[in-house]
């Protein structure tokens, strides 16, 4: 019995690290195909850094991966908003949702949801939070759509979208703003 449980417990070993090695090849794939398509350096109204985004396209899907900083904890709502202008305090030269399709707002909406719609960011207790979201299905229209000729910015709300409430998601003040720039 000694001898057999030595055996089982190498076996189970070996199969789980088959797995990981499995999913590990397939981030590795992922990680190949991804692409840097734009960029964005948040700042807050300041001056100060609050973050950067990031766009990727991976094949049929595009993505924004944001990591922020210096935020309250909680959820709080950030987006992509029409025109690519960040002037502080407000940020509204941002204008509003990037909204092409003239949908409403939220993914709540039975009429929803803008391509500029993001779920909200779940800050931690030390003020950050990271996440990478899908932005659209369709990359090539959006990102035409996101660097038209007034361009895109990503914006971080002082609360939480919710979802539904048109135009916007009642998520707040704008606190935080980046222009994406294409990346080269």
């Amino acid at each position: 019995m000694s001898i057999r449980f030595p055996i089982i417990l190498l076996g189970a070993t070996a199969l789980s690290a088959c797995a990981t090695v499995d999913d590990l090849a397939q981030n590795v794939a992922n990680e190949l195909t991804t692409q840097e398509v734009g960029t964005a350096s948040l700042n807050f109204a300041n001056g100060q850094p609050a973050g950067t985004a990031r766009l990727l396209s991976n094949g049929d899907q595009l993505s924004v991966a944001v990591t922020v900083n210096g935020m309250e904890a909680g959820p709080t709502g950030f987006h992509l908003h029409t025109t690519g202008a960040c002037r502080a305090p407000d940020f509204t030269s941002a204008g509003g949702h990037l909204n092409p399709y003239d949908r409403t707002h939220g993914t709540q909406s039975p009429g929803g949801s803008h391509l500029g719609d993001l779920p909200n960011l779940q800050v931690n207790a030390s003020g950050s939070a990271t996440a990478t979201v899908d932005v659209s299905d369709n990359p090539t229209s959006a990102l035409e759509e996101i660097f038209d000729t007034d361009g895109t910015a990503v914006v971080v709300h002082a609360g939480a979208d919710d979802y539904r409430s048109d135009p916007a998601g009642d998520a707040g003040s704008r606190i935080a703003c980046g222009v994406l720039r294409a990346s080269s």
